[in-house]
């Protein structure tokens, strides 16, 4: 990829990015006709996704709407097990291992760096476990780093030692005074993946497999550490018409984002998370009660509806009522997944290329509106 391409890549998939204004869908409950044609006209629309697929679950009963292809080399149709990176969705398995450790007292909302991560840097020490997952610590942000970049444009297949990519900050104050304001950072996620490391000395990667992928029955997702995607895969694209789409699938080292971004998963396999997890199947309801603590936050990119902020969890308020998950953006791949408060009604929405407001705002406008219509499929009567 040439070298101001990859420069270009670089800070769409890592610059921190505002949100975007609330949907403005139609409010009318959609069919199943109704959302294949939006999905197809997303997809060909000028600059659009090459492929799209979601996954509606309610009750236990399946519907799997696609538009588009997986591999523009191949026409291949995108699958529900096809591997696909999951981008700052990541934060919630993060979320999910550090509060499974919260309803075994392994860790405390209140612990601080101070107590579990001492060799960060002193500035950092006040900063709580709580302020972390809710976005509100301070931290500054890594992947913003001149140095980062300058490493990831130069060789983006560098591999990261992932126990020292907060390391390119350690130099830098908190942002502002811990737990004052929300302020997304992928600082945040990575030191919390330290937190449940320091407190059980095991590696994050098993902690994943042990409390997170073991319990839910996900068979297809991992942490990789280098920049290959298990096959098959949902190939992502940069696309900047009129230059034809560039397959950016394996541009980069999953190692460089790593708990706030890093995992790889599929369709199939993130819907099941995402039910269980919003559903508050992997910890008990005290936990589950103070992680829909709701604050002014958006997920980035912004989710359907207007968005709020609990911890490693969003509220996304939408014409039709209201679901709980996270979304994510990274070159080649956008995702949302979210699911009903009960975890009985969970959707994926996946696309192959990075769409994201500082980029493409009105393209992202058009996908939240998308996604509102399929969530009010979702949460509507058995007609839609």
């Amino acid at each position: 990829m040439p070298l101001r391409a990859v420069a270009c890549a670089v800070v769409a998939c890592l610059a921190a990015l505002s949100p975007a204004a609330p949907s403005a869908a139609a409010t009318h409950g959609p069919n199943d006709t109704d959302l294949r044609r939006e999905l197809e006209d997303l997809v060909h629309a000028p600059g659009g996704p090459p492929g799209a697929v979601v996954v509606l679950q309610r009750d236990g009963r399946r519907r799997v709407v696609r538009a588009g292809v997986a591999d523009l080399a191949t026409g291949r149709k995108p699958q529900i097990d096809d591997h696909m990176r999951i981008a700052s969705v990541a934060k919630a398995f993060s979320g999910a291992v550090a509060l499974t450790l919260v309803d075994s007292h392994d860790l405390g909302l209140d612990d601080t760096i101070g107590r579990r991560l001492p060799r960060l840097p002193a500035a950092w020490h006040p900063v709580t476990l709580r302020q972390l997952l809710n976005h509100t610590s301070g931290l500054p942000d890594y992947s913003d780093d001149p140095e980062f970049r300058q490493i990831l444009t130069a060789d983006p297949h560098h591999r990261f030692d992932p126990h020292h990519l907060l390391d390119f900050v350690a130099d830098e104050p908190l942002l502002f005074p811990a737990g004052s304001r929300y302020h997304y950072s992928n600082s945040d996620n990575i030191a919390v993946a330290l937190m449940a490391e320091a407190v059980t000395g095991t590696p994050y990667e098993q902690l994943l497999r042990e409390l997170v992928y073991r319990p839910l029955d996900l068979h297809g997702t991992s942490l990789p550490q280098g920049y290959r995607m298990p096959r098959p895969y949902l190939h992502g694209y940069a696309v900047a018409p009129p230059a034809p789409p560039e397959d950016v699938s394996e541009l980069f080292s999953a190692s460089a984002s790593w708990a706030s971004g890093g995992i790889v998963s599929t369709p199939a396999d993130l819907n099941r998370f995402i039910r269980g997890y919003a559903g508050g199947a992997l910890f008990g309801p005290d936990v589950v009660r103070r992680q829909r603590h709701w604050i002014p936050g958006a997920s980035e990119p912004a989710g359907p509806g207007s968005n709020s902020a609990g911890l490693a969890l969003f509220r996304y308020t939408t014409r039709c009522g209201v679901v709980l998950g996270h979304t994510g953006n990274t070159a080649g791949y956008t995702q949302l997944a979210a699911a009903t408060p009960d975890g009985r009604r969970s959707l994926t929405f996946s696309v192959t290329s990075q769409i994201t407001q500082s980029t493409d705002p009105r393209s992202l406008a058009r996908l939240r509106a998308v996604q509102e219509d399929f969530v009010c499929a979702l949460l509507g009567g058995p007609g839609h």
